[in-house]
């Protein structure tokens, strides 16, 4: 929303006049039942005796049954008993396989937290890490873990070393003792995961089993998710959706059925995989959902339950699509899922148009929409999203953190069973039937001339021109200091547009501050490595003057060699084109110029059509700069002629 003021109203609590005119902003998701459910690792330990010999992960040609897995999970902890005790915190540094999923269930049966760093963790970031708390080891293949854990002592963990993203060899290494004063998790945290903090220094959120048990009984009633399903195991390892990935097959007795890791950037491949795979109930990041949403939905699937989250949501699903579509919204200090809103091909049209809302709380969680004092507000107003009950996260590892997010109710009407809220920092708005509607962040709204302006709603103005499929608003600043909109915009499929007309178009809408600057015309957005909008990445991209990529690319400029073989020029041409950046030049690092997994993926897609030679993505990424990237292209295209193919 676009306000000259304060962001948010200071409501106080609905009473009297206020009372008449709407209900207060406070909903309940359903109780939770009064005798305790089975914890997390004792579930998946019923179906090791019930269904022993089922599937509990489906890798290409590699199964491994319950009783498999709990073997394998048993000798891990043989080898780790002695090192780890209940209580450590252990990054887990390894890709969705077998080998991941049997880590986890040990770590769970050995009371160590759970805290997945991916397989290539950033050695700045896991430096941080280490040295802000008390990590006992990381488990990982030696030669992809950072510097001092590759020095460091090892312990060999027998591992299952079959699968698509499996690692050859997998150690627990423990470095140096911790720094005096590194945060300790708490003795009932389950996992933890890292969320970004401003300081630059990531935060770590820890989360008890029983938040990730009332999670996971929600999403079993939810999908129906039972013995013969197969469940994606999909999200980046990294991400806590990860967690109610891994956790809802084990204690469903369905099989987990890892992705490989192209999928998760190429929306093609990730229905192709979903077909082949035979994955009945999956959890994707919206970004690679939307597209599908855009077309006809594809025939042949399985699939029938995709839960979707991470990022605002746009589309709702047509007549066509046979899977029952769940817009979930969550962060990670309330346990993944907070809300959720269901969407059948039957009832799509049934609340509208627009973007979907996200949902009621699921199952044991309250929410409130607040305004600045904390007292809830009128339905139909917006202000900020407070979370309580038992979603919510044990906090951080660091009490100053907990104590600034997780707070008590304002004082007033009480909130029954609530002792604390967890400030969201979303705005959103509930109406008057309960559901919740996004509306954006309170800290991505900026001031121009003065004005307060709410990117989402620019976004929300754009994206009103039916040519306009998608837009992404980012605010980067001026050298002098000065700030400016700059838009990107995905077009809809067949139209054409331009930014000057839709920069005419949306002055209809908007305050003169809120015009965008620019408008820059994409085929994608770049996506993390969550799968999340690269918001920051498009905003180094519009800090960069117009047409140059970014404050580097200008180097590369008309006094770059120009291309000298097929290969450079079939590469160059189509990293400008994805990227939109015509600066760029073959002495240009793929990954520093901008580009991310998806693109790479397209990169690839592009080199085959037009020259038929096929790289595979770590291939590309492994090469300083383009020209190698082009020099190989011209290696195995002319070994293809050779051989005669």
């Amino acid at each position: 929303m676009i306000q000259p003021t304060a962001s948010l109203p200071a409501a106080g609590p609905v009473t009297g006049d206020a009372a008449l005119t709407g209900a207060p902003s406070v909903a309940h998701g359903p109780a939770l039942p009064d005798d305790a459910t089975t914890g997390v690792l004792g579930l998946f330990e019923s179906w090791v005796r019930r269904t022993p010999q089922a599937p509990a992960v489906t890798d290409g040609g590699h199964t491994w049954t319950y009783r498999q897995l709990d073997a394998a999970a048993d000798e891990v902890v043989s080898g780790l008993r002695d090192r780890v005790r209940p209580g450590d915190l252990v990054g887990v540094c390894l890709d969705r396989s077998a080998a991941l999923v049997v880590t986890a269930v040990a770590l769970a049966r050995l009371g160590a937290v759970y805290l997945p760093l991916g397989p290539r963790p950033g050695e700045r970031r896991i430096g941080a890490v280490t040295e802000d708390l008390d990590v006992a080891c990381l488990i990982g293949d030696p030669e992809l873990l950072p510097p001092a854990h590759r020095a460091a002592e090892h312990v060999p963990l027998a591992l299952p070393g079959e699968g698509a993203n499996a690692a050859g060899t997998v150690v627990a290494a423990f470095a140096a003792p911790p720094r005096p004063g590194a945060l300790r998790a708490p003795r009932e945290a389950f996992y933890a995961v890292l969320t970004s903090g401003s300081t630059g220094r990531p935060k770590a959120v820890v989360v008890g089993e029983p938040s990730l048990g009332a999670l996971l009984d929600w999403y079993r009633a939810e999908t129906g998710l039972a013995p013969g399903d197969r469940q994606s195991l999909l999200i980046g390892v990294a991400f806590d959706p990860h967690l109610l990935e891994l956790w809802a097959g084990l204690t469903s007795g369905a099989a987990l059925v890892p992705a490989p890791d192209a999928v998760r950037w190429d929306t093609d491949l990730l229905v192709s995989w979903w077909r082949e795979a035979a994955v009945t109930v999956g959890v994707a990041a919206t970004p690679m959902v939307e597209p599908l949403l855009e077309q006809p939905w594809p025939q042949g699937l399985a699939l029938r339950h995709l839960v979707v989250g991470g990022d605002r949501m746009r589309r709702r699903p047509g007549p066509d699509v046979t899977a029952t579509v769940h817009n979930a919204y969550g962060p990670a200090e309330s346990t993944v899922v907070t809300t959720a809103h269901a969407m059948r091909a039957a009832d799509a049209a049934a609340d509208g148009t627009g973007a979907p809302p996200i949902g009621v709380p699921i199952p044991g969680v309250t929410v409130v929409v607040t305004g600045a004092d904390g007292h809830p507000v009128p339905r139909g107003e917006e202000g900020e999203l407070r979370v309580g009950g038992t979603a919510l996260a044990l906090g951080y590892l660091d009490p100053e953190l907990t104590a600034a997010r997780f707070t008590a109710p304002a004082p007033g009407p009480g909130l029954p069973g609530v002792s604390r809220l967890y400030r969201t920092g979303d705005r959103v708005r509930m109406r008057q039937d309960g559901l919740l509607e996004f509306l954006g962040r309170l800290d991505e709204q900026v001031k121009i001339s003065g004005v307060r302006i709410e990117p989402a709603e620019v976004e929300a103005a754009l994206e009103k021109d039916p040519a306009v499929r998608g837009a992404v608003v980012t605010a980067p600043r001026t050298p002098d200091g000065r700030t400016r909109l700059v838009a990107y915009v995905r077009p809809a499929a067949g139209a054409t547009t331009t930014g000057e007309a839709l920069l005419t178009a949306v002055r209809d809408w908007l305050p003169e501050q809120a015009v965008p600057a620019a408008v820059r015309i994409v085929d994608s957005f770049p996506l993390d490595a969550n799968g999340k909008v690269d918001r920051a990445a498009l905003t180094r991209d519009a800090a960069a003057p117009d047409g140059t990529g970014g404050p580097d690319a200008g180097t590369a400029g008309a006094d770059a060699p120009a291309p000298a073989t097929p290969g450079e020029r079939i590469v160059l041409d189509a990293v400008r084109d994805l990227l939109a950046r015509p600066a760029t030049a073959l002495t240009d690092n793929f990954t520093k110029a901008g580009g991310t997994s998806i693109v790479a993926a397209r990169l690839l897609t592009v080199i085959e059509k037009e020259c038929g030679v096929r790289l595979r993505a770590p291939e590309l990424l492994r090469q300083p700069d383009l020209r190698a990237v082009a020099a190989l292209v011209d290696r195995r295209r002319a070994a293809a002629r050779g051989t005669g193919a």
